[in-house]
């Protein structure tokens, strides 16, 4: 019977679609654009900026001698740490300490690593995180465009001209971009969160370089032919401290909607949208808002990851490097030129237009850190996601979930820290030396490594957040609602149309066909009548 007034439901919805909008929801406050004002400063006219400056560090000095309190500000925050308190959770997390599905972990490779902090000079953990002029004023506000981190320069852009791989690097024109600074645009932030781990899309899955000029089909917020969002419209910032954090996702928002750009602890569709998004019309807005409870807005709004033509890794096998061909390293690619096979890193797998892994989520991610003991003949949880159905906080999530085969610690049954940045020994290469990177990098950290190391399966799940496509290109109710749909595998409750139980199907079917029974009775009975009427 419940599935059976599901159903009838589910009709009802699809009918009025036809009709005429009713009464609305309680409306969202009014978010009138920012204003897209000019600096009130010519920074050119500033004394202090026209040079001569040689590092990165001399201009920082010298937007000190204005913005006194930036540094100071900057050291508060994660880009500056790279570290998080989870008081949920009770870890300790971020770059310094979780080791990942990707290139492993900063300890031992930051000269590598650090091209992404927001600083200078972390070459290894003796870094001065105390130091003001170390801070990177320019990788945020530079607006030429012209700025760039060489890939192992710990922070630092290059001395002089250089080469590396197909890329070329020249040193930055430091007066040219201190003079010409602004508010972070798309393309501030992308420079590192769309080539996270390594390369462009490797990392996040719904942030590329596509993200940096999307259109509305991409990206319906941030499409520069739609409503042209900068990562700060949502990623509101106070004293240099960003709205947003993986390692504490706002599951379920209540707290309702806001005036866009109002301090937020965390970014939420809610916050702009409320907790009754869907208005009109009544019927199917009433039945969709209804999913709100349990569902994300991101579930049914980001259909597919990696949409923009730049595909994602998905997969990250480090027991197979070390192969040689004729002696020497190689690599192999696949049609858009992605690596597939490199003998200094294994076997990557890419993807677009991936389906997202869907899980009960309340916020919480537990991380599998290198203290914790594993299981080796399972799939270890590099982040374990937590919520089921009956947790109140916890709705249904989409994740991009990471596939990894890595190293860990035979003689502990823990996952390793391993140094596999600036080894130019061929004979590590040509064999792969695994204790070698193994105790490099347990040693940087001030660990112990037993001497036996194996290679275990992992997964790690990153929560999807950008990528949002306009409402037309939302999920189907047939995309869950059905045998094989994309939420067959998620447990705890009852889903119409997906799930079966033979007695419940019974009574629907009697109670269906007790309904057929009574319309055709009825108009049997009209039809008796008339033909008495029509006599008399």
């Amino acid at each position: 019977m419940v599935r059976a007034a599901l159903s009838i439901a589910l009709a009802l919805s699809v009918w009025c679609l036809t009709l005429p909008a009713g009464a609305q929801q309680t409306a969202m406050p009014s978010r009138p654009e920012q204003a897209k004002a000019k600096s009130t400063a010519d920074h050119s006219k500033f004394e202090a900026l026209k040079g001569p400056f040689t590092s990165g560090p001399e201009v920082t000095k010298a937007c000190l001698t204005c913005h006194t309190e930036a540094s100071k500000q900057v050291h508060k925050s994660i880009h500056w740490t790279w570290t998080y308190k989870h008081e949920g959770t009770g870890q300790t997390l971020g770059k310094k300490s979780v080791v990942n599905s990707f290139c492993g972990n900063v300890t031992s490779n930051e000269p590598r690593c650090t091209s992404c902090h927001a600083g200078y000079g972390w070459t290894d953990r003796n870094f001065d995180f105390s130091s003001e002029a170390n801070v990177d004023c320019v990788v945020c506000h530079d607006r030429t465009g012209t700025y760039r981190k060489v890939p192992d320069g710990a922070g630092h852009p290059a001395a002089s001209p250089r080469k590396i791989g197909k890329d070329s690097y020249a040193p930055p024109d430091w007066v040219k971009v201190a003079q010409n600074v602004g508010m972070p645009g798309r393309e501030n932030c992308g420079s590192c969160h769309f080539y996270g781990g390594g390369g462009d899309g490797v990392k996040h899955g719904d942030l590329d370089s596509s993200m940096a000029n999307p259109n509305r089909k991409l990206d319906v917020h941030m499409g520069k032919d739609g409503l042209n969002f900068t990562c700060e419209t949502c990623h509101t910032s106070d004293a240099h401290v960003l709205a947003g954090s993986r390692y504490d996702v706002a599951a379920k928002d209540t707290k309702g909607a806001v005036h866009r750009g109002t301090e937020r602890q965390a970014a939420s569709c809610e916050s702009c949208h409320g907790g009754q998004p869907h208005k009109s019309p009544a019927l199917k807005a009433y039945y969709l808002n209804g999913h709100i409870e349990k569902v994300a807005c991101e579930s049914c709004h980001i259909p597919a990851m990696a949409r923009g033509g730049v595909p994602t890794k998905t997969l990250w096998d480090w027991s197979t490097a070390g192969k040689m061909k004729d002696g020497k390293p190689y690599a192999e690619h696949d049609a858009k030129g992605n690596d597939t096979y490199l003998s200094t890193k294994g076997t990557f797998k890419w993807e677009e237009n991936v389906i997202p892994y869907y899980a009960w989520f309340d916020g919480k991610v537990r991380y599998t850190l290198v203290d914790d003991k594993i299981d080796p003949t399972r799939t270890v949880e590099v982040n374990r996601i937590e919520g089921s159905y009956a947790d109140p906080k916890a709705r249904i999530w989409p994740f991009k979930a990471m596939q990894g085969r890595q190293a860990y610690d035979k003689g502990t049954n823990q996952l390793i820290y391993m140094n596999v940045f600036g080894q130019n020994d061929t004979a590590f290469w040509t064999n792969f030396d695994w204790p070698k990177a193994i105790e490099a990098g347990m040693k940087s950290a001030g660990k112990e490594f037993s001497g036996q190391h194996g290679f275990v399966d992992t997964v790690m799940y990153w929560p999807l957040a950008h990528m949002v496509a306009p409402k037309e290109d939302s999920l189907a109710c047939a995309s869950c609602h059905a045998r094989d749909g994309r939420l067959a595998n998620v447990p705890g409750f009852y889903m119409p149309g997906r799930d079966t139980f033979r007695w419940l199907d019974i009574i629907g079917y009697l109670a269906m066909a007790g309904a057929l029974a009574g319309v055709i009775f009825h108009g049997l009975l009209r039809l008796l009548f008339s033909r008495n009427n029509a006599a008399h």
